[in-house]
């Protein structure tokens, strides 16, 4: 169905009656990387609450088949829309599919991250191991990929205001599954060359676009997640030096995280949030 925040109103009182009446309208998430782990998991959440529509977005959805059989019991709230977070022509399409669909987005989250490849990539542990096929599909899965997501949508995050009431202290907002292992200052160990500078990249990315949401008085806020360790396929073949209570459950990860996500306001915009709500140093 089209939003009716297309509709273009002169202003009068129709059209604040529109304003008030679209600020009761549901709202509208879109995860990129859905189709499995913790993009699976934000799906899941969100769609448990009333109120809520989800767009889940994955690079191949005709094998997405978890996140079919989400669509299938989420009585037409979940849609699924292709997404490959390294081809720019494929996030510009959905994103007009989107804006289609819905006309508006409330929140974006970028889920999608790679650490390795089993058998192709993994994680340095010496600069000899470097190569540039590594460093290429790592940045753009990681860094280029979540900042070309944030500007193929950042319009129809600005029209949230509209239509569905943003605010100051309810904005619109991005958030971008950001590492503790990407901050400069908390790097103690080294190693893992390509997944920490490209967490490092997308810091940097994510902190130019929340200056420039701030710039121009857009009701929309950016933040960086570190969600902690998570049971996922991305940390698997890493577990085994994890205390326990420090491997949380997908569950337990994404609550904890959409309650950060479900507290920000513009006062939070530019912020890198570990699990717990501290800050983590740049």
């Amino acid at each position: 169905m089209l939003s009716s925040c297309w509709r273009q109103f002169p202003v009068t009182f129709a059209a604040r009656r529109f304003t008030a009446a679209a600020a009761s309208a549901d709202r509208v998430a879109l995860i990129q990387g859905s189709s499995r782990g913790l993009g699976l998991e934000y799906a899941k959440q969100l769609l448990s609450r009333p109120g809520h529509r989800v767009i889940g977005t994955c690079r191949d959805p005709g094998s997405a088949h978890e996140l079919q059989k989400l669509q299938d019991s989420s009585k037409g709230r979940l849609s699924i829309v292709r997404l490959d977070v390294t081809d720019e022509q494929t996030i510009q399409a959905a994103a007009e599919e989107v804006s289609k669909q819905h006309g508006h987005l409330d929140l974006l989250i970028n889920v999608t991250g790679i650490l390795h490849i089993p058998g192709k990539i993994s994680p340095e542990t010496a600069l000899s191991r470097i190569t540039p096929e590594a460093l290429d599909v790592v940045f753009k899965t990681n860094a280029f990929g979540p900042i070309l997501t944030a500007k193929a949508f950042a319009p129809l995050l600005e029209k949230a205001e509209s239509c569905s009431g943003a605010s100051n202290e309810r904005p619109a907002v991005v958030a971008n599954m950001s590492a503790r292992v990407g901050s400069l200052a908390d790097n103690r160990l080294g190693g893992w060359y390509s997944y920490r500078s490209s967490k490092t990249a997308l810091n940097q990315l994510t902190k130019c676009m929340c200056l420039e949401f701030a710039r121009k008085h857009r009701k929309i806020a950016g933040i960086l997640l570190h969600p902690g360790t998570v049971d996922t396929g991305l940390s698997e073949p890493f577990q085994k030096n994890v205390k326990p209570e420090k491997l949380f459950t997908r569950e337990r990860a994404v609550q904890q995280l959409l309650g950060i996500i479900d507290s920000t306001t513009m006062k939070d915009n530019g912020r890198y949030i570990a699990w717990d709500g501290q800050d983590i140093p740049w």
